[in-house]
């Protein structure tokens, strides 16, 4: 079975830790990126989610949010799966939305990426 607490490493060298998994699938922690929008250094913000647990071996889909408050005025949700290979190493796969704000309704369509 994957678990998702623990901590996390994707491509870009980013980092993820989730600290708090609660039985109901609530989760909780922080994320550390090493991609900003402004070029700038890493910062770690907080991320807030759930887990749909399936049934005995399946692997469980969730999602997150993280508001980049410290750097950015932007927010990205999460979707994804996590699965266990043969060797048992677990892997997060995610699709991701970022929504920065904008100033006009005139500027929406620039606004999520």
């Amino acid at each position: 079975q994957c678990q998702l607490n623990g901590l996390w490493r994707n491509e870009q060298d980013s980092l993820m830790e989730i600290s708090v998994l609660r039985d109901n699938g609530d989760f909780q922690g922080k994320y550390l990126t090493r991609v900003t929008l402004s070029g700038g250094c890493a910062h770690i913000s907080l991320l807030k989610g759930a887990q749909q647990q399936l049934g005995e071996g399946g692997w469980p889909t969730f999602a997150f949010t993280v508001h980049w408050d410290k750097f950015s005025n932007a927010t990205t949700a999460f979707v994804g799966q996590c699965f266990v290979d043969a060797g048992g190493k677990e892997t997060l796969t995610t699709m991701w939305l970022l929504r920065e704000a904008v100033g006009s309704l005139e500027e929406d369509w620039k606004a999520t990426r």
